[in-house]
């Protein structure tokens, strides 16, 4: 059991028999008489959807143990995206709406960490940043401020949105959590 003050981002929890994955939780401690709040972000990890809920900070949930491991992603299909076990080369299928909008960013041969709760496969764990390659947008124009942006198609087919001066091949570096351009990076152009 967990108080709702002390749940964390990553955590996995069970609440009223669903089992949901912590992905933010603010605390907020209360005034006088009036007792603390928990804020959170919910993903139900049975059927991928969000849910946003206040919980009192005394209230005791039943923590769930969340186990990773790493996997190499295959191939999409009708059920979901599959992933295999390079060691034990076991393979399981996730719901691409329990992966939310980042299974676009999934990329044949790529590891990542595939979460498990009870034995059953529930989320993929992206890295915070990814390096990927421009397949498409409009040449660069010089004579315009730095501050403008154009759209861009990356090589997994993500529309994201780039400074003016990048250009078709370029590598970036994306930010997985929102899907944002960071910078362009370092050393690795074509």
């Amino acid at each position: 059991m967990v108080l709702a003050s002390h749940l964390r981002a990553g955590m996995a929890i069970r609440h009223e028999g669903q089992l949901y994955k912590v992905l933010v939780a603010v605390y907020h401690p209360g005034q006088g008489k009036m007792g603390g709040a928990c804020h959170c972000r919910l993903r139900n990890l049975g059927t991928g959807t969000l849910w946003e809920h206040s919980f009192r900070a005394d209230l005791r949930l039943e923590d769930v143990s969340l186990g990773k491991e790493p996997m190499d992603y295959l191939y999409a299909d009708a059920d979901g995206h599959c992933f295999m076990n390079p060691e034990t080369f076991e393979q399981v299928t996730i719901p691409a709406s329990l992966i939310g909008e980042q299974a676009q960013l999934l990329q044949t041969e790529m590891r990542v960490h595939v979460e498990f709760v009870e034995g059953r496969p529930v989320s993929v764990v992206f890295p915070e940043v990814l390096e990927v390659r421009i397949a498409d947008t409009s040449p660069p124009v010089h004579a315009q401020q730095d501050s403008t942006w154009k759209a861009a198609k990356l090589e997994t087919g993500v529309q994201v949105m780039v400074p003016q001066f990048i250009k078709t091949g370029d590598m970036i570096r994306l930010d997985v959590a929102n899907l944002r351009y960071m910078e362009r990076a370092k050393g690795a152009n074509k």
